[in-house]
């Protein structure tokens, strides 16, 4: 496991690549064994998985930057909410999908408004920014700048409730629109793999309803990727992401983003 004490003193970009490691180390480790599920309520629920792959980020984060604060999936704010240096960690984003078997999940940490990375635990690459350029690490290679690609035509639309902004906007109806199914083809993913996946030409775009995504710990490092990858990223309406902000739209370029907000907006 990813000892963090070497990475102290070290760049907020290898303290978030090493964070994510550690935490995937877990995920991987712990992959395919029977665990206790515990109820988070409106269907929701995490495993010890998540819980001991938070607290071996947060072994990663304490030792580089111990004067910061971190906000985690599961165990909430340390540390000041209004800290000028806030951690995002969801430790394991897709604990649907792990707890059943299927390997498309990840692990994002970021550095609000800075670093981040989105590791992927099982085919060991690590995606990260230090909030103006965006790599991904594969074991054994060097590192290789994410370059967006509209190519594929691959859209990821997130399916999961809540849907804040029905009737007006369901992704869903996405799915439906002539023009979709013409130009782009669907999956449904609901992991971060989705945003870190346009931000390395994986996919063309990834949409998903709900309202200021940006400082959330499902969310933050997948859209610090796809910034500093270079992507076009607005919210469902097309304003920039923030408080007031209502969903999201990563596109790999400004071609596919327009061609997605024209379906949005004849469905609303």
């Amino acid at each position: 496991m990813t000892s963090p004490d070497s990475y102290t003193g070290s760049a907020d970009a290898a303290v978030a690549t090493a964070a994510a490691r550690a935490g995937a180390d877990v995920v991987r480790a712990l992959y395919g064994r029977r665990l206790d599920r515990i109820d988070k309520g409106a269907g929701d629920f995490a495993t010890a998985a998540d819980v001991e792959a938070e607290a071996a980020i947060l072994d990663v984060i304490r030792a580089a930057r111990p004067d910061d604060a971190v906000l985690g999936e599961e165990g909430g704010q340390r540390g000041a909410a209004d800290a000028e240096r806030q951690w995002l960690v969801d430790p394991l984003c897709g604990t649907l999908n792990y707890a059943v078997g299927n390997m498309l999940v990840a692990v994002n940490v970021a550095l609000r408004d800075g670093a981040a990375a989105v590791a992927d635990p099982f085919s060991g690459e690590v995606f990260f920014t230090d909030g103006e350029t965006a790599w991904v690490r594969r074991d054994g290679a060097d590192d290789t700048l994410l370059t967006p690609t509209p190519a594929t035509r691959l859209v990821d639309v997130n399916l999961d409730p809540p849907f804040p902004s029905a009737p007006a906007f369901r992704a869903v109806e996405l799915l439906a629109h002539p023009e979709f199914v013409d130009r782009f083809r669907p999956r449904v993913v609901s992991t971060t793999l989705a945003l870190a996946w346009v931000a390395a030409g994986k996919r063309a775009a990834y949409v998903t309803d709900g309202g200021d995504l940006s400082g959330s710990v499902h969310f933050a490092a997948g859209i610090a990727l796809c910034r500093a990858a270079g992507c076009v990223v607005t919210g469902i309406d097309g304003a920039p992401i923030g408080e007031a902000g209502r969903g999201l739209v990563a596109a790999a370029d400004e071609e596919t983003h327009g061609l997605l907000m024209s379906m949005t907006r004849t469905r609303s």
